[in-house]
């Protein structure tokens, strides 16, 4: 049920809770969700450990995110909140890049990891918004990678509309996964308990326009993982639809087709890959994941009894060390310890950081076959 809890023994690991996945798509608006979602089970904590921010490569594009957005809405000497700022390293680059001040609201953000040059221009609320934090009184308004995980979601987006009240200059800046691309990829390690909700370029700006919004920019970016949208409230209501965004919108058609092939394409996905670890293992050698993050947690559970084939998970994130896989109840190590498991095979989870990883290998002087899903 949850991908980035720490757990701290293997028996806990393999008791972990877990939740049924029914996703179903809208043929109306596109939109993607798990129909058995049930929001009760949340657990978001100060265990909660998802931070990307220790990879230099997701450190770069943060940075030169947070400045574009600064410029673009001229965000110099103003207020920004971000719902679900995580660890708070979003924030900490908005300050760099100009803005005066700076409010974090999540129930697993640890102040104490902010570096001081910008820690004095920064609130944290550890908590949620609406429950702790119900008024959005800012020049922007920013929200990664939470939107995913929230269910009733147009419900929920009312209330950010209804948050900001009449300041209908703030800027409203979200950024999540893009659907479109894990269905036509057969990408199972992007399909998990937690994310809920699973929105393509179009079903994103039809959930904004019927919330209140005007949208002025949606692209995609981080090697086409990440849907971006840029948008601000309108006072009439749902917002129009500009010709502009007409074409972009119009993908039902597209991704149904896609939907109707992911059960194939996810089967066949992991056929693939049980193939691959069972090869490795046949030939007497040993295969390790590089990244134990959610798309790690999904990996190893669709794996099922071929789970054991990987006989860890590497992650750069200092916090995880020692700790456990939930679920599949694999101990997470340091890619120090690479040089004593010694692995035949090395997958990376994310294809964006194969650069990064295959300069950490060769750091190591390991002798071993680097691929991606």
């Amino acid at each position: 049920m949850h991908s980035c809890l720490l757990v701290d023994d293997q028996q806990t690991a393999l008791e972990f809770p877990r939740g049924e996945l029914d996703l179903a798509l809208c043929t109306e608006c596109g939109f993607v969700f798990n129909r058995l979602f049930d929001p009760s089970h949340n657990a978001y904590s100060s265990d909660y450990e998802e931070t990307q921010g220790f990879s230099p490569l997701f450190r770069e594009f943060i940075a030169d995110l947070a400045a574009q957005w600064v410029q673009r809405y001229d965000l110099a000497g103003k207020r920004v909140v971000e719902i679900g700022c995580g660890k708070g390293e979003f924030l900490a680059e908005m300050v760099r890049a100009g803005v005066a001040s700076g409010v974090g609201v999540d129930p697993g953000v640890h102040p104490e990891r902010i570096d001081a040059d910008v820690a004095e221009k920064l609130t944290w609320v550890k908590g949620f918004f609406p429950e702790d934090y119900p008024e959005l009184d800012a020049d922007a308004v920013i929200c990664r990678h939470t939107l995913e995980h929230i269910a009733p979601v147009a419900e929920w987006m009312r209330t950010v509309r209804a948050a900001i009240g009449d300041r209908t200059d703030t800027a409203v800046l979200f950024e999540l996964p893009d659907v479109r691309r894990v269905l036509d990829e057969g990408a199972f390690w992007d399909v998990y308990y937690e994310h809920c909700s699973y929105f393509t370029t179009g079903s994103l700006a039809r959930l904004f326009r019927r919330t209140g919004f005007e949208i002025l920019r949606e692209w995609t970016a981080y090697d086409e993982q990440y849907l971006i949208i840029e948008a601000r409230p309108t006072t009439s209501g749902e917002g129009g639809l500009s010709p502009v965004f007409a074409l972009i919108e119009d993908d039902i058609a597209a991704v149904s087709e896609a939907a109707d092939r992911f059960a194939a394409a996810h089967a066949e996905m992991i056929g693939r890959w049980q193939t691959r670890l069972r090869e490795v293992a046949d030939a007497g050698g040993r295969s390790v994941i590089w990244g134990s993050g959610s798309k790690g947690v999904a990996f190893l559970a669709a794996l099922g009894d071929d789970a054991p084939l990987v006989d860890a998970a590497v992650d750069i994130n200092p916090f995880k060390h020692g700790r456990y896989m939930a679920g599949s109840g694999h101990r997470i190590v340091a890619p120090k310890e690479l040089t004593e498991i010694q692995p035949d095979l090395v997958i990376a989870m994310n294809p964006a950081y194969l650069d990064e990883i295959g300069h950490d290998l060769a750091g190591l002087d390991l002798q071993t076959t680097l691929e991606a899903v």
